[in-house]
C-alpha cells in the first residue's frame, strides 16, 4: 500500500533511558489516588477512613459508562477521603492511604472468566485500564464495538515524544505478553488486521516483535519514520492503513481501533492473573534529574517520592512536566501524583524550562508546513484575536490535536498551541450559542404555528 505520510517535525529524541530496565520502587509512606484519571465521569470511592486495603482491591467504582474503576496499588490503611485539585482545574475525590510497606495482595483477586465477547469487554472494564499512552479514554468503551466493523487494529508503539521510553521497555521486556494480547484481540476481532506501528528509532523493538509474530498472517509490524507526532491517533491510522478519520468522527467510523502497547499488556495481564491496573512504568528524566531511569511506580505516588527513589534532583527544578515535552502538562510542584496515564516525569533546570519571548510573525509558513492535519495556525491566531468564531469553524480548529508541531517549528516562538486551545473554547461557546438561538427560533415558530392553527379552528367554528 502506497501512503503519503502526514507532515510533522523532527524533534530531538533524547531517549536517554532506552536501555534502563524499569526498577520497581518500594511503596512510599503515603499515596493519594484520585478518582478521576480518565476521560469521562470520575469513579466513586467505595472505601472510608480507617478501612484496611490491599494491593489490587477496588477503592473506586466506575461512575458511569464512560468511566473506569480504581484500585489500590499499595496495602495499608485509608487515612481519609480528600478533595484533590487536578492540574486542569477540576476537583475530585481522592483516597489517601498510609502504606504498611508489606504490599499484601488482595485475597479475593482471581483471573476473570472470559468466554465470549461480552465477558471480554466486562473484563477490560474491570481491569481499570484506560488509554495509557496519554489519552486516558476508558478502553472498554473503545473496544465495545461490532467486531464486524473493525478492519484494522492499530497497536501504538510509536512513542514519538522526546525522552519517554516506558513503552519501549514494555515492548522489549514484556514482548511475549504483548503478543499474547495481540492474539487475544485477534480472537475477538477475527476480521481485523493487526498493525503494530513503531518508529524506526527503536530497531530492537521492531526486530523482537517481528520475530515473535513470524507466521501470524493477521499481524504485522510497521517501522515508521521517526517523525513527530507519529503516535497521534489520526496520524497513526493514516500512516499505517491509509484511512482518514473525518472531523467529528471516531476511528471506528473508518473501521479502525487504536490501542497503546502498554494498555494491551495491562489487559492481557489482568485476564491472565486478575491483577488490575495498580502501577505504571514511568520514565524519569530531564536536566534537573540526577539519575534518569525507568521506574515501576504505584499509582498515586507523589513526584517527589519517585524522584527521591531515583537519586534526587541535580538542581532545583524550574519546570516539572507529567508526560512528554510536546503534549505533557506542566504541574505546579512535585506534590502532584502519578496517575494511570502518566508516562513520564520530566524535571528541567532554568535553562531548559524558560521559553523564549515570542516576536512578531514573519509569515514564513513553517507552522502550516509542520501541521500533520494541514491546518493554518497563523490564520487561526488572526481569527482568534479578531474574535471571529465563525471563521475559526471554517478553519477547522477543532481538528487540532494540540501536538505542538506548529509552536515547535515557529522561529518567532509564538504561542500557537495555546491560541488553538483558546480558539476551540471560543468556537464551542459560539456553536452552543448558535444552537440555543436556533432552538429558540424553532420553538417560537412552533408556538406561532400552533397559535395560527388554533385561530383557524376557532374561525371554522
Amino acid at each position: 500500500m502506497s501512503i503519503r505520510l502526514l507532515h510533522g517535525v523532527h524533534v530531538p529524541h533524547r531517549k536517554n533511558t532506552a536501555e534502563s530496565v524499569p526498577t520497581r520502587m518500594p511503596p512510599p509512606a503515603m499515596v493519594t489516588i484520585p478518582m478521576s484519571m480518565n476521560i469521562g465521569k470520575p469513579a466513586t470511592p467505595v472505601v472510608k477512613a480507617g478501612d484496611e486495603v490491599k494491593v489490587g482491591q477496588r477503592i473506586g467504582e466506575a461512575g458511569g459508562f464512560v468511566s473506569s474503576p480504581v484500585y489500590s496499588g499499595v496495602s495499608g490503611k485509608v487515612k481519609k477521603i480528600d478533595k484533590m485539585l487536578l492540574f486542569h482545574g477540576a476537583v475530585c475525590d481522592a483516597v489517601v492511604i498510609e502504606t504498611d510497606g508489606q504490599q499484601t495482595p488482595y485475597e479475593a483477586l482471581k483471573a476473570p472468566e472470559v468466554t465470549d465477547f461480552d465477558s471480554f469487554i466486562n473484563a477490560v472494564r474491570d481491569s481499570g485500564v484506560v488509554g495509557l499512552g496519554g489519552a486516558g479514554f476508558p478502553t472498554s468503551v473503545k473496544l465495545k464495538v461490532d467486531p464486524e466493523k473493525v478492519d484494522f487494529i492499530c497497536v501504538n508503539g510509536a512513542e514519538c515524544e522526546p525522552y519517554i521510553t516506558a513503552d519501549t521497555r514494555t515492548m522489549l521486556d514484556d514482548a511475549d505478553k504483548l503478543v499474547d494480547g495481540i492474539e487475544l484481540l485477534h480472537g475477538y476481532y477475527p476480521k481485523a488486521k493487526v498493525i503494530i506501528g513503531i518508529e524506526n528509532n527503536k530497531p530492537a523493538c521492531v526486530k523482537k516483535l517481528r520475530e515473535l509474530l513470524a507466521g501470524k498472517d493477521y499481524a504485522e509490524v510497521n517501522a515508521l519514520p521517526a517523525l513527530y507526532p507519529q503516535g497521534g491517533e489520526k496520524v497513526l491510522i493514516h500512516n499505517t492503513t491509509g484511512r482518514i478519520v473525518p472531523e467529528g468522527k471516531l476511528p471506528i467510523d473508518v473501521g479502525c481501533i487504536v490501542i497503546n502497547t502498554s494498555t494491551l499488556v495491562t489487559i492481557e495481564r489482568y485476564i491472565r492473573t486478575g491483577m488490575p491496573l495498580v502501577e505504571k512504568y514511568v520514565t524519569v528524566d530531564g536536566s534537573a534529574i540526577k539519575n534518569p531511569q525507568n521506574v515501576i511506580v504505584p499509582i498515586g505516588t507523589a513526584i517527589k517520592d519517585v524522584v527521591e527513589f531515583t537519586g534526587g534532583y541535580k538542581c532545583a527544578p524550574k519546570k516539572i512536566i507529567l508526560g512528554g515535552p510536546m503534549m505533557g502538562v506542566s504541574v505546579p510542584d512535585d506534590g502532584e501524583v502519578v496517575v494511570k496515564n502518566t508516562g513520564a516525569i520530566l524535571c528541567f533546570d532554568e535553562k531548559d524550562a524558560v521559553l523564549p519571548e515570542p516576536s512578531a510573525c514573519i509569515r514564513c509558513g513553517r507552522c502550516i508546513d509542520a501541521c500533520p492535519l494541514n491546518l493554518m495556525p497563523t490564520e487561526i491566531e488572526h481569527a482568534f484575536l479578531a474574535g471571529d468564531a465563525a471563521r475559526l469553524g471554517k478553519l477547522k480548529v477543532n481538528l487540532c490535536m494540540e501536538c505542538g508541531c506548529c509552536a515547535f517549528a515557529c522561529p518567532a516562538h509564538r504561542r500557537l498551541v495555546e491560541c488553538n486551545k483558546l480558539s476551540k473554547t471560543m468556537l464551542n461557546k459560539y456553536n452552543a450559542a448558535q444552537k440555543a438561538e436556533a432552538e429558540r427560533k424553532a420553538a417560537k415558530a412552533a408556538e406561532k404555528a400552533a397559535a395560527a392553527e388554533k385561530e383557524k379552528e376557532a374561525s371554522a367554528k
